[in-house]
């Protein structure tokens, strides 16, 4: 909140402290004091209309501005005392200066409409921050825990590292942990926006929020319930709301100086006014064009469609650090996509074996898997994945760059890449799978290659969904990895991406970065890891599954909860539409003040009216804001998209 509205919070509010935050608009304390206000203001119209005494209707207008200056006139004097000047601050001048010259009941609507204005703004804050506040409540109340052989209701508070915690089928997760016995898939939608349950087994991590499927499950606990996942992403997204977006920053840049400057054109008004003409005439317009150019319109304006916004976010898997964040997801026109874990699944698969001098494919493949049995090389998975039972070789020793040897059956066996060993006859074979985007390594039995396998991380069903999405959106997409040339191309004319820069290192990437964001906003959309110094450099970096990603979190301004690629676009639709209601209301802000500070100076409008006016606008552009936390679910059934409007930003439970 910026210091030029006066009004609000001046930090971050923290989840401890809003416990008790108003859930219904009476339970708001400025509203409660606005309603005192009015009820003490119409009781002095009323009497005024009756005849009563005016010391009687005095009163009353008296009790109606201190209930309503209640609401600004304190914390407008503790940001004097620090040196601050607000919009409470032109209030307080306005009201007093109204009250000087006899006009209690303007200066009484005055307070009264401004205290209403604070209170919306307090709701629809407190609204928005109940929606992030609401994966908390995601946490079950009790969880059960095998302590000494006993099963053992507790708080998920008492809950420690190492605990093991049951799940039964339909409950929630109480914190983060690893499936040490059972099967279950996992419904996530809360906590990913992945609508389709996730398969989970023994080793599968699992997080706080989770609803378990149909089987009982034996958690390991790994972390406490103030630091599991869903404590760790609202502690960051609260922090880094404080960082203020381009349009925050331009709210306060007109803001801070419009202040002062209306403050000294107000006295220079009322001092040349005063010696060509009636002074008190000149001093009431000088009032007047001092509440005409009040810019809490202006400083409320993004803060609430910003807090809106991310709030609905959070909600969709998407966390978004933030003003700074949004505004530049929004603003981008470039996205980089990395290639292993961002387009691919990061899960490499054999995808083809060819043969030769009368092997079969079972053979080589039963060759390869023997020296892989206990090999910590990245293709090890995907070979062992694709036969049914492993009979390890001996004497397995890895050639460092090259590949591994051994024996199997009292003969020698290699396994490696093209260039250590010779493919022969399977010359055509390795180019083809290399041009196909794989890897390819060959087996060899007692000096003779028998058979090549071929291996690919395969892309994300949805990658080619994605990359066409982006384009038609007018996104200019390239793709950056660190993967062979042949690879690279392969993959990326398989999704549809034409700018491929492969074989970069970490700082190569960082350096690409650089050279895109000069032609264009660009972001940056890698795992996190090896990406780091890139998503540092974007304009904008997102991490992918930033679920148990501390990296991802840490470096990424935007990070993708779940792992579905189909988000992305769906965040920057969202983030655009929520910039386009940022600069409508920074524009009817700046607008309003344009029209009603002549009107003001002039004498067309009084002060009743242009208060009036200036709190009706409030209203709007905080109506206006709350419209950025409306956005579409992604909805994923039998792999077609599909969206469902939801408003995420109201303090909707999941």
């Amino acid at each position: 909140m910026s210091d030029a509205c006066g009004c609000g919070h001046e930090e971050p509010v923290s989840v401890e402290a809003e416990e008790h935050e108003p859930e219904r608009l009476w339970q708001v304390k400025e509203l409660q004091f606005a309603a005192s206000s009015g009820a003490f203001l119409l009781a002095a119209l009323i009497a005024g209309w009756a005849g009563a005494a005016r010391p009687v209707e005095l009163v009353l207008e008296v009790a109606a501005l201190l209930a309503g200056a209640y609401t600004f006139v304190p914390s407008t004097l503790k940001r004097l005392v620090k040196g601050k000047i607000g919009v409470g601050t032109l209030m307080t001048i306005a009201a007093v200066g109204a009250v000087i010259l006899g006009e209690v009941g303007e200066a009484s609507m005055l307070a009264f409409l401004f205290s209403i204005s604070e209170g919306l703004e307090e709701y629809s804050l407190a609204r928005t921050r109940r929606g992030l506040r609401a994966l908390l409540s995601l946490v079950p109340e009790q969880a059960t825990v095998l302590r000494d052989g006993t099963e053992v209701m507790v708080s998920p508070a008492e809950l420690r590292v190492g605990d093991s915690m049951l799940v039964k089928p339909g409950e929630r997760i109480a914190t983060d942990g690893i499936i040490r016995d059972g099967r279950t898939a996992l419904d996530v939608s809360a906590i990913t926006g992945e609508s389709v349950p996730v398969e989970a087994g023994p080793g599968s991590e699992v997080f706080a929020g989770s609803i378990n499927g149909t089987g009982v499950l034996e958690v390991e606990v790994t972390t406490t319930a103030e630091d599991n996942s869903l404590a760790r992403i609202v502690r960051i997204v609260e922090a880094e709301q404080a960082r203020k977006g381009a349009s925050q920053r331009l709210a306060d840049r007109i803001a801070k100086p419009l202040v002062p400057g209306i403050m000294i054109a107000a006295a220079l008004i009322a001092a040349v006014g005063s010696l060509l003409g009636d002074p008190v005439t000149w001093i009431e317009r000088a009032l007047v064009v001092l509440v005409a150019a009040s810019p809490c319109a202006l400083a409320i304006s993004v803060p609430v469609a910003v807090v809106a916004a991310v709030g609905a976010a959070s909600k969709l898997g998407v966390l978004v650090k933030g003003g700074a964040a949004l505004e530049a997801l929004g603003a981008v026109r470039g996205v980089a996509l990395d290639k292993t874990g961002t387009l691919t699944a990061n899960r490499p698969a054999v995808i083809d074996v060819a043969t030769t001098h009368g092997a079969s494919r079972e053979q080589v493949l039963h060759l390869a898997a023997a020296l892989e049995a206990r090999s910590e090389h990245p293709l090890a998975r995907a070979i062992l994945a694709a036969v049914d039972e492993v009979t390890p070789a001996s004497a397995v020793e890895a050639v460092t760059g090259a590949g591994l040897t051994g024996r199997l059956d009292g003969r020698t066996v290699r396994l490696g890449r093209p260039g250590w060993l010779e493919p022969s006859s399977l010359a055509t074979d390795v180019a083809r799978m290399q041009q196909a985007g794989a890897t390819a390594v060959l087996v060899e039995q007692d000096g003779q290659v028998v058979g090549a396998i071929a291996v690919r991380d395969e892309l994300r069903p949805e990658a080619v969904e994605v990359v066409a999405q982006l384009r038609r959106d007018g996104y200019h997409v390239a793709m950056l990895t660190g993967d062979n040339h042949a690879t690279a191309t392969a993959l990326a004319k398989d999704v549809g991406i034409e700018n491929v820069h492969a074989e970069l290192r970490p700082e190569d990437k960082a350096r690409l970065i650089e050279q895109l964001r000069s032609q264009r906003s660009t972001a940056m959309v890698g795992d996190g890891v090896n990406d780091a110094p890139a998503l540092a450099t974007a304009d904008l970096g997102i991490a992918m599954g930033a679920m148990g990603t501390d990296v991802a979190i840490e470096t990424a301004d935007v990070a993708l909860m779940g792992e579905d690629l189909r988000h992305l676009p769906q965040a920057f639709t969202h983030a655009r539409r929520a910039r386009r209601i940022m600069l409508q209301n920074v524009g009817l802000s700046l607008g309003l003040i344009t029209v009603l500070i002549p009107l003001a100076l002039f004498g067309v409008v009084g002060l009743a009216a242009v208060v009036l006016v200036h709190e009706l606008a409030e209203v709007v552009v905080i109506a206006n804001g709350v419209r950025a936390g409306r956005t579409k679910s992604l909805q994923i059934t039998g792999g077609r998209r599909q969206t469902a409007s939801m408003s995420a930003a109201v303090g909707v439970s999941s």
